[in-house]
């Protein structure tokens, strides 16, 4: 199992915007070998971060699902360039609209990391 990590730096203030835009996702939770999502908030000082956490049952699941056409739709940008953000890999809709009315990006970066899951504890 894996865990895919798209972290997304944000300007501050903008982060519950962009947050809402997870909830309902755009393809990633019928992908095969695709367990689950997570979105992580921290509020900040320079700047805000969105941690977008996917579970997978494997590596292959993981590729599979970013080289797929229904990963390429869910991540495509407006028509007339009004994305200008980075792609998620990790099931995010980054290159959605995020810029204000013409302005500039709300969206300053993304990291993504996937690391391999050891093990895990149950909770009780």
């Amino acid at each position: 199992m894996i865990v895919a990590t798209n972290t997304i730096s944000i300007k501050t203030g903008h982060v519950d915007a962009v947050a809402e835009r997870f909830k309902n996702p755009k393809g990633v939770q019928h992908a095969p070998g695709f367990i689950r999502m997570e979105l992580l908030k921290l509020e900040g000082e320079e700047h805000d971060e969105l941690k977008v956490c996917t579970t997978w049952e494997n590596r292959e699941s993981f590729d599979a699902w970013v080289n797929s056409d229904a990963f390429k739709q869910a991540h495509a940008r407006p028509a007339g360039g009004a994305g200008g953000g980075q792609q998620s890999a990790a099931g995010g809709p980054q290159g959605h609209g995020d810029q204000q009315a013409g302005g500039p990006s709300i969206m300053l970066g993304a990291k993504l990391t996937v690391h391999e899951v050891v093990f895990s504890h149950p909770g009780e």
